[in-house]
């Protein structure tokens, strides 16, 4: 009994042994990993940031065009409703007046500076603010 018990003994260092050798090598493993994996996290980050520069441009870009559709929009409605009024106000000025109607306040011929350009200021990058 005492053979098999030294038997087992060895047995079990050996056995010990070679697990702490496996253990040994994952963990040279692992650290031959590590310079790898730092260069692609590196490169994870780098692309993360310039991804977010990106959506942060095209968000602000975004922010100014809303800005200048609202503010489009606006001033379509404005002469919209100036154009009805004229065509209301043409129509009464031309039975009260027909004569003086070339010559009227009124008359749209008489607008001309609704013909300047439509331009949206950039002032405006938030899409919360009302501009």
């Amino acid at each position: 009994m005492d053979q098999r018990k030294r038997k087992r003994m060895i047995s079990n260092r050996e056995s010990a042994r070679r697990s702490r050798m496996r253990k040994q090598k994952h963990s040279d493993d692992l650290m031959a990993q590590v310079p790898q994996l730092r260069v692609e996290n590196h490169q994870i980050i780098t692309s993360i940031n310039i991804t977010t520069q990106h959506y942060l441009n095209i968000e602000a870009a975004n922010s100014v065009l809303r800005a200048q559709m609202r503010e489009l929009s606006h001033r379509l409605h404005s002469l919209n409703e100036i154009l009805n009024y004229l065509n209301t106000s043409n129509s009464v000025f031309e039975t009260e007046n027909p004569q003086n109607n070339t010559d009227s306040f009124m008359n749209p011929r008489n607008f001309l500076y609704l013909n300047q350009p439509i331009m949206a200021s950039a002032t405006c990058f938030s899409a919360d603010l009302h501009c």
